[in-house]
């Protein structure tokens, strides 16, 4: 894991609204188990990190593997600094500096990577759809609502729309508000589907069941590690 103890110090050297940031201080909750849970419900659970500003707000996020690498995906808004910034990355007792490689702010999609990949949790395999999702598919997502601890929700993509930039969105029937953004989205097999980015706003009042999502389809992967592999000389299997 050499090169990704090298990229952080270089890193260092070097149109989707905050909706969703939450700054209210967290209390503490007690974790409880539920066999309710079915096995994708509980490995995006368990792949759920919280994506806190050192200055304060905080959103979600999910661990994914991908080939070789622990990557953090979330959304822009939350990780919108500079290339080469940290974030604190909590999940359980864990917590990790995580480095920002990718910011997509069209798209509101971001890349972190840990400085020391986590332990405890369990990463998702990066996984995304290859087509658009259908209208009808149930949905899952771990996320950190407002100052609460660790939620799970169900739900189902209700339809879609264009945003103002003319891009196509997801919109989700399930429950969403403030510290949820940047959430992944995973359908029934664990496949991503998209990056929750916001919840509706009607009359100016949110409206809670309905949420905005980033297809994945929205990322290359590929090309948002290029800088990341151009200094690391490709050694990562990722890189190839």
């Amino acid at each position: 894991m050499k090169y990704l103890i090298s990229i952080v110090s270089l890193l260092l050297l070097a149109t989707a609204p905050p909706q969703l940031i939450h700054t209210e201080p967290s209390f503490k909750t007690v974790e409880v188990s539920s066999n309710s849970l079915n096995r994708i419900e509980r490995k995006a659970r368990n792949a759920a990190v919280r994506v806190s500003k050192l200055s304060g707000g905080h959103g979600s996020g999910s661990i994914v593997q991908y080939k070789d690498l622990q990557l953090i995906l979330t959304a822009q808004h939350i990780a919108d600094g500079a290339l080469g910034e940290r974030y604190l990355l909590t999940h359980g007792a864990e917590r990790r500096a995580g480095v920002l490689l990718y910011s997509d702010e069209l798209n509101d999609i971001a890349i972190l990577i840990p400085q020391q990949p986590f332990e405890q949790a369990e990463p998702m395999e990066y996984s995304p759809i290859t087509d658009l999702v259908e209208v009808g598919t149930e949905i899952t997502y771990s996320a950190f609502p407002a100052s609460h601890s660790l939620m799970t929700y169900r739900g189902r993509v209700a339809g879609y729309e264009t945003s103002p930039a003319g891009a196509t969105q997801i919109l989700l029937h399930t429950y969403g508000y403030f510290g949820c953004s940047g959430s992944v989205i995973y359908n029934s097999t664990g496949k991503i589907i998209g990056i929750l980015w916001g919840i509706d706003i009607g009359r100016d009042v949110p409206v809670e069941d309905m949420i905005w999502v980033s297809p994945i389809q929205n990322l290359n992967i590929d090309l948002a590690l290029r800088g990341f592999c151009e200094l690391n000389n490709n050694e990562p299997r990722a890189c190839r």
